[in-house]
């Protein structure tokens, strides 16, 4: 692979993209022996100035090495007492001796930088790492490294297959190095720019906060948390941490590790006590966006008090994750306060924002706040969503503003939403609530002709209401066959709707027919459903059936319903016979029934 003229060879040494040269390698007799690997060439070996090749190492017997500058990029074997004058050798390198010169050069640089394969070595260093066991004896100007039992590794096994490999840099400048980290970290070359940083430590020189931000990304990005977190930690000790850099790592620990781990880390920082910190929003912003990710408004409230108190204005982004978060987790107080900061701060809320603000104001029942804002959207050529659409028609029906509410609804076809259940729910209500019955059933129909898909129980049961306050046992009783034959689930809620229509109607017998069908159905009748049984049984007179549900269901209200109601029909004797038996199952009578009972015996006496 290359001789050795006189007393001086040439060393070009590459690794991570980066090559140098030195030379004035002298030699001296001694009794070291040295071996010099080199990848994929022959060996020769070198006895008192002579060179021989022999199975792919380079001898050299009965000489010393004396560098002044030893700069490697590479693998460097040494056998026997080695001593060195200013030089620094490292651990992990791949090395390779060249000719100076020679037609093999560029061949050798390529075989090279291809970096097919990887070979050991023992690193000595005027400035070493923290790692491995390692004793150093130094005297005079010379520095002895005596290496323990295990090898020496630099940072162990990365997670992409290989160790570390620190090299000797010719290079001194920090601006130049710190740029070369840079830029290899944004090609994403993670081996080259975790090695020339770790260079750069070994040899006393400190990269820049862009370089480390930027190797801080790339380890990250694939996947090296554990590798990050020492870069990080190396910027902490030489405080060179910005805003960045801290929302970098928190994001990437509550990646890894979860939410817990992120809010511990970042409460270590020192992120809510009042010591000076460089936190700026950014690192805010990060932790408010985790928070939001597991929905914990609690430590979301808290890290925007912390903020301000750390004498930060929020961004546009601080108050569109709080509203956003606070809105989600039905914290509608605290996202009108956060929407209101954020107008206060002259900051220009966002679709999204507007959109939160309307959904916390229709659930706190502040339609006017909610309107008005649905028209500034308008005004400012922003299109609301269905969502947002759809809560302003639930609020306003809710408040009886039934024309407003139909307004929103003319809107939503001129953005170009379909309406949905939402919708038409919301509009059914607005006009049940405003007692607009019979205007509820005909929008109830339209609906049924021009989007049969569109209808669900809510739909349903809205009408039977309507129905119900109408007087309209038999359009109840059709709506309830619809219901079953269309395979809805018709609940208990549905059945009682319509026997409290046929009560009102004063149609007993049919309601108990319904009662019957609930029941072959398998759907369970609740004590709503035995009063208004029970009810309507005693306005028909039908006392056996009234006495058949109570065998049923002995419950207190309905017997208290059902004295109440053979005293009201004039049945004093059936009436004390029940309360005794009321009494004496240990059931408790009302205030009414107790009453009703003492004015049956004071008028008897």
């Amino acid at each position: 692979m290359g001789e050795v003229l006189s007393n001086s060879v040439s060393v070009i040494i590459a690794s991570s993209g980066f090559a140098c040269r030195q030379n004035n390698l002298y030699g001296r007799p001694s009794t070291s022996s040295y071996t010099i690997c080199c990848r994929k060439h022959g060996c020769v070996s070198r006895k008192h100035g002579c060179v021989s090749r022999k199975h792919g190492c380079v001898m050299l017997h009965g000489s010393t090495v004396k560098s002044k500058r030893c700069i490697s990029f590479g693998c460097l074997r040494m056998k026997g007492p080695q001593r060195l004058h200013n030089s620094i050798i490292a651990s992990n390198i791949v090395a390779s001796i060249e000719p100076v010169a020679t037609s093999e050069d560029v061949r050798e640089n390529h075989l090279i930088e291809r970096r097919e394969e990887f070979l050991d070595l023992d690193f000595v260093g005027s400035t070493l790492p923290p790692w491995g066991n390692v004793v150093v004896q130094q005297g005079g100007s010379d520095v002895e490294v005596k290496s323990g039992n295990q090898p020496l590794a630099v940072s162990g096994k990365m997670a992409f297959g290989s160790e570390i490999r620190v090299q000797f840099l010719e290079e001194a400048n920090e601006e130049i190095l710190s740029r070369r980290v840079l830029m290899l970290s944004r090609s994403n070359k993670v081996r080259s720019a975790l090695e020339l940083y770790e260079s750069m430590k070994c040899s006393g020189l400190q990269p820049n906060v862009h370089a480390c931000n930027s190797l801080l990304s790339c380890l990250i990005r694939n996947g090296l948390l554990d590798y990050a977190l020492r870069v990080f930690e190396f910027m902490r000790t030489n405080e060179i941490t910005t805003g960045h850099s801290y929302s970098l790592i928190l994001k990437a620990v509550e990646h890894a590790q979860g939410f817990d781990s992120a809010l511990d880390m970042f409460v270590g920082f020192g992120g809510y006590s009042r010591q000076k910190k460089d936190f700026d929003v950014i690192v805010y912003n990060t932790m408010i966006s985790v928070c939001g990710r597991v929905n914990n408004w609690i430590e979301t409230e808290k890290l925007w008090r912390s903020m301000k108190e750390d004498g930060l204005i929020g961004t546009r982004v601080t108050y569109s994750l709080l509203v956003c978060i606070f809105a989600r987790c039905s914290q509608n107080e605290l996202a009108l306060d956060a929407y209101n900061e954020m107008i206060q701060n002259g900051l220009e809320p966002g679709d999204d924002v507007t959109q939160a603000v309307i959904g916390s104001c229709t659930r706190e029942g502040k339609w006017d706040l909610a309107l008005n804002l649905f028209e500034n959207m308008l005004n400012g050529r922003l299109k609301p969503n269905l969502i947002s659409c759809n809560a302003l028609i639930n609020s306003l029906g809710k408040a009886g503003e039934v024309k407003l509410a139909f307004k929103v609804h003319s809107i939503i076809k001129i953005l170009g939403h379909t309406p949905d259940v939402y919708t038409w729910n919301g509009l059914l209500t607005a006009l049940y609530k405003a007692n607009q019955h019979a205007d509820a059933l005909q929008l109830f129909e339209s609906i049924k002709t021009e989007q049969s898909s569109e209808l669900n129980v809510h739909l349903y049961n809205t009408a039977l209401m309507a129905c119900q306050k109408l007087g309209l046992w038999e359009k109840s009783l059709q709506l309830l066959w619809q219901m079953e034959t269309s395979e809805l689930p018709v609940s208990t809620s549905s059945y009682n709707i319509v026997i409290h229509a046929c009560e009102i109607a004063r149609k007993p017998k049919i309601a108990l027919q319904v009662y019957e069908h609930m029941v072959h159905r398998k759907c369970t009748p609740d004590t709503l459903t035995y009063l208004s049984l029970i009810r309507g049984c005693i306005w028909g007179s039908l006392w056996a059936e009234v006495e058949e549900i109570l065998g049923v269901a002995p419950d207190v209200s309905l017997y208290n319903a059902v004295i109440q109601g053979m005293c009201l029909r004039g049945k004093f004797e059936s009436a004390k016979k029940l309360y005794t038996r009321m009494r004496e199952s240990g059931l408790k009578p009302d205030g009414k029934t107790r009453a009703l009972m003492l004015q049956n015996l004071q008028r008897k006496i």
